[in-house]
C-alpha cells in the first residue's frame, strides 16, 4: 500500500484526545481528501474546525457517516452500541467502520448486531494516552512507538483490516492482531486494574482529614504525583471500562489482593528477603518494558 492517501472521507464520531490526535496525523500525512466531525456540544465542533481538523461538522452521526470511507467511533464505550444503531441505516457495502475503545468484546457485542451486509467492522485499541481530554489537546506524535491491537471478528474482510493496520501505522504505531477476549484479559493487568489502583490511592487521600490532605499534596513525591497523573483521566470513559470488561478486572483484582496480603504478611513478620526477592522480580518486569521500547523517559526517583 504505496499511495500516501488512504480514503477520501472520514468521519470522526467523537474528537476527544485520541480522535483529534489521528486527526492531525490525517492532515499532516495526507491520508484523507475530507474529514467529517460529530461531536455533541457547539464547543467542541468549533474548536474542531478552528484546529484546522475538520472540513465539515455535525451533531449526527448518521449524518457524518453517510459517505465516510471509513467511520471512527471515538467516545466511551458505553455510547458505542446506540452510535452503531444510529449510523447502521446510512452504512453501504464496502464502508469501514473501527474504533478506539479501551475494551473489545463488549463493544463487538454491542455493535456487529447493527453493522449491515458487506459493512467491515475491525475493532482497534490505540496504546496511548495521556490525563488530558478534548481537542484541543491531541498531538501528531501521540501514537509513535505505541501499539495499536486490532481484534477483528472471526470472518472480517482481511482487505479491512489492513487498511485499518496501515492507517495506525502511518501514526506511528506498531501493530497486533490479536483475539478480543484474549485482549481484554491482557488489558485489565496492564492497564485497566493499574488505573483502578490510582483512583483507589488518589480517592484514599481525598478522604483524609484537609490539614493531612494539603501535606500529602505539598510533599508529594514521584510515586504519587504519576498516581494523580493516572487518576486524573476522564472518569466517563473509565466508568464504561469497568462495568464492560469486569470479570477480567476482577480476577485480576483478586489476584493483587492475594498478592497484596503477602506483601503485608512478609512486613508484619519482618521476612525480608520475601519482600526482596518480590522487588527484584518487579524490577525485571520493569527493565523488559524498557528493552521493549515501551517505557517513557526515565524521571528522578524519590527515595522514599
Amino acid at each position: 500500500m504505496n499511495d500516501k492517501k488512504l480514503f477520501g472521507t472520514m468521519a470522526f464520531i467523537g474528537i476527544g484526545l485520541i480522535g483529534s490526535s489521528l486527526a492531525r496525523v490525517v492532515r499532516r500525512e495526507g491520508l484523507a481528501d475530507r474529514i467529517v466531525v460529530c461531536a455533541r456540544r457547539d464547543e467542541t465542533l468549533q474548536t474542531a474546525m478552528d484546529l484546522g481538523l475538520a472540513d465539515q461538522v455535525t451533531k449526527d452521526p448518521a449524518e457524518a457517516a453517510k459517505d465516510a470511507d471509513i467511520v471512527l467511533i471515538c467516545t466511551p464505550i458505553g455510547t458505542n452500541g446506540a452510535i452503531a444503531q444510529a449510523i447502521a441505516p446510512v452504512l453501504k457495502p464496502g464502508q469501514i467502520v473501527t474504533d478506539v475503545g479501551s475494551v473489545k468484546q463488549a463493544v463487538i457485542e454491542a455493535v456487529s448486531p447493527h453493522m449491515p451486509e458487506g459493512v467491515h467492522f475491525v475493532p482497534g485499541h490505540p496504546l496511548a494516552g495521556t490525563e488530558s481530554t478534548g481537542p484541543e489537546n491531541g498531538f501528531d506524535t501521540l501514537f509513535e512507538g505505541r501499539w495499536c491491537v486490532l481484534t477483528p471478528p472471526e470472518g472480517t474482510d482481511q482487505a479491512a483490516v489492513e487498511k485499518v493496520a496501515e492507517l495506525w501505522r502511518r501514526a506511528g504505531s506498531q501493530v497486533d492482531v490479536i483475539d478480543p477476549a484474549h485482549h481484554d484479559w491482557v488489558l485489565a493487568i496492564t492497564s485497566h486494574l493499574p488505573t483502578l489502583i490510582a483512583f483507589n490511592i488518589v480517592n484514599t487521600v481525598a478522604d483524609l482529614e484537609e490539614s493531612t490532605q494539603q501535606e500529602v499534596i505539598k510533599y508529594s513525591a514521584t510515586g504519587f504525583r504519576d498516581f494523580t497523573r493516572i487518576a486524573a483521566q476522564d472518569p466517563i470513559m473509565w466508568r464504561d471500562v469497568y462495568l464492560n470488561n469486569s470479570e477480567a478486572v476482577l480476577e485480576m483484582l483478586q489476584r493483587f489482593s492475594e498478592d497484596l496480603s503477602r506483601l503485608q504478611r512478609a512486613i508484619r513478620w519482618g521476612e525480608g528477603d520475601v519482600l526482596e526477592d518480590i522487588f527484584r522480580r518487579s524490577r525485571d518486569i520493569r527493565r523488559g518494558i524498557i528493552d521493549a521500547g515501551q517505557a517513557d523517559p526515565p524521571e528522578p526517583v524519590d527515595p522514599g
